[in-house]
């Protein structure tokens, strides 16, 4: 979708929603849903528009800064300005150029707030103005010094003077193209404040352009009090020659990013092109670090799935954790929609994740989103996003945020949109008449939970069904790979997906719940408290359907198969999507009266 047509596509919606709260309910594929990317308050850009990261005053006031410029990505013109919202984002001032656009390219600005009100920017500044490489044009916007400037009134003036930050020379700049003489680098980590200590990771590149990356981070004891920025005390870490980084996860390692977690503790992600993000700790500041290892959600869990995009930590007021990423294992620059996040909670020293729920999407699954920014403020939280030529800012669901920090805690379960709940004996007694419509165009979805006993592993063995004679509606079955399949059926349209290979065993109680969530589309399965990740076998655990569903009632009846893989200890079913934290709280409740 264009430019042009899409801004019209926003407008569109925002008209429907003021003046009906829905739009058409017969198509299915415009809802109020705060997790839909067209929703979203736009921030103000020159065309192009990256990085949109937020501070928020004293005074209440966010102040926004970002790189923009009117070409594409690197093009002359690129820089760094702010913009400053007094009502939330939902209106901005002008741009405010912190670097012009006639100068040298600066790029990439994380903004950090000291105590006493003072916006500082750090940002890559091609200060040498270098253009060429081996006498070919390059682009310019990783390249140079890391700079600085600050502002004393709340982002609407900016210091004239531009200070650089001392980037010491390491083993990876004296490799570079340039020898060392030029560095090439960037940063996506809004900086954090450490104790006293103000603390920031960014990437050093040892070869142009976006090859052999290594992280680093500026410490600073005394930024946060110094009124002088020539007086700045500046540590660059970690001690020694190498950056963050291990040679058998390939060159591309970049986008370092970090969050305290104790009083010298420090937890810092990056990106791979292995499919996975990679993860490691410093218990001395950031002086030494471990050896880089795959992303898990427990120490010796399952491996976090995310492809070459921004993996972005934040740390809430609370000293909970954040955790924006993808949730696949592609290797490219692609398959960035939707946004999944995962709560965090430290536990002896180590991070542990909760399993993921979507927290943004766009309908198109073309489009993508990334470095994004976590507001805080009043007890709301807010996330911003860029799609490159599009920054727009979300209000998020706390709900969905605390659901994510509880999960393993929560044993709630949900009578929302519930429209069957059967036991053993009645799901023995024949079909049952469903209490609700289960049309997926006036619905955000449907969700099937199930109690399995299966006493053998038959493929093709109905477990849950309201198909009619002529296959409409949807069925839960076994899958050919020791697994469950949904089938969807309106009688016009289909969609299908089955979960990871191995999930269901014989001879065990198993919680199955099997999610069709209406706004993005996707289908997804929790197996045990687990939201499915595609496993070993595949790069996605869910999957998004092409074409807008409606009437899965079918029969208008549910009933269960009389085949050896019938052992339905209980059903719930739901004409509603049900978040992966309520899918887990469920599993957590246990079998009823079990």
């Amino acid at each position: 979708m264009s430019q042009p047509l899409r801004i019209l596509t926003v407008f569109f919606l925002f008209s429907l929603i003021s003046v009906t709260g829905w739009a058409d309910e017969g198509s299915g594929v415009v809802r109020r849903d705060s997790r839909n990317l067209l929703l979203g308050l736009p921030i103000p850009s020159e065309g192009y528009c990256d990085q949109p990261y937020i501070v928020v005053t004293r005074e209440g006031h966010w102040v926004c800064t970002m790189t923009t410029g009117p070409g594409r990505e690197g093009d002359r013109g690129q820089h760094v300005v702010a913009t400053i919202s007094t009502d939330q984002g939902r209106t901005w001032s002008k741009l405010i150029d912190i670097e012009p656009s006639d100068g040298p390219e600066a790029s990439w600005i994380v903004p950090l707030q000291t105590p006493g009100g003072r916006i500082y920017g750090f940002y890559t500044y091609n200060g040498d103005d270098v253009r060429t490489l081996n006498d070919r044009p390059i682009r310019a916007d990783t390249i140079g010094w890391y700079a600085m400037k600050y502002s004393d009134d709340g982002g609407r003036t900016w210091s004239a003077k531009r200070y650089r930050l001392p980037l010491r020379v390491t083993a990876c700049d004296r490799g570079n193209d340039f020898g060392g003489a030029v560095q090439i680098f960037w940063g996506i980590d809004k900086p954090n404040l450490a104790g006293r200590d103000a603390v920031f990771a960014f990437t050093k590149l040892g070869k142009y352009m976006l090859e052999m990356g290594e992280g680093w981070l500026f410490r600073s004891d005394n930024l946060l009090t110094e009124a002088d920025p020539e007086q700045i005390r500046w540590e660059l870490l970690p001690l020694g020659d190498r950056g963050i980084r291990k040679e058998e996860f390939g060159s591309v390692q970049e986008e370092h990013n970090l969050v305290p977690i104790g009083e010298q503790d420090l937890y810092c992600v990056y990106r791979t092109t292995m499919g996975f993000p990679c993860h490691v700790y410093s218990r001395d500041g950031g002086r030494t670090w471990t050896e880089p290892e795959p992303m898990t959600y427990a120490p010796g869990g399952r491996m976090v799935k995310t492809p070459r995009a921004c993996p972005m930590l934040w740390r809430t007021s609370d000293g909970r954790l954040l955790f924006w990423f993808h949730h696949n294992s592609l290797r490219s620059f692609h398959s960035r929609n939707p946004a999944w996040i995962a709560g965090g909670i430290i536990r002896d020293g180590h991070v542990h994740w909760s399993e993921p729920e979507i927290l943004l999407y766009d309908p198109d699954p073309q489009q993508r989103m990334s470095y994004p920014d976590l507001i805080e403020q009043d007890g709301r939280f807010w996330v911003t996003e860029t799609q490159k030529t599009e920054a727009r800012v979300h209000e998020i669901d706390r709900t969905l945020l605390e659901g994510l920090w509880t999960q393993g805690e929560s044993k709630a379960v949900s009578r929302d949109g519930l429209i069957a709940d059967l036991d053993a004996d009645a799901l023995a007694a024949g079909p049952a008449e469903l209490a609700g419509e289960l049309n997926l165009s006036r619905q955000t979805g449907l969700t099937i939970d199930a109690w399995l006993d299966l006493r053998e592993i038959v493929a093709g063995q109905v477990l849950v069904t309201t198909r009619d004679a002529t296959g409409r509606g949807f069925s839960l079955t076994v899958g050919p790979d020791r697994n469950v399949q949904l089938d969807l059926n309106d009688g016009q349209r289909q969609a299908s997906w089955a979960s990871d290979a191995g999930t269901l065993q014989a001879g065990r109680l198993q919680h199955v719940v099997a999610i069709v969530d209406c706004g993005p589309q996707v289908i997804s399965f929790v197996i045990d408290g687990r939201l499915g990740d595609g496993g070993p076998q595949r790069d996605y655990g869910w999957t998004r359907y092409p074409e807008t569903l409606t009437d899965l009632r079918g029969s208008g009846r549910v009933s269960c198969g009389d085949g050896p893989a019938n052992q339905v200890k209980h059903l719930r079913l739901y004409n509603r999507y049900l978040r992966t934290s309520e899918a887990i709280a469920h599993f957590h409740a246990g079998l009823p009266g079990g």
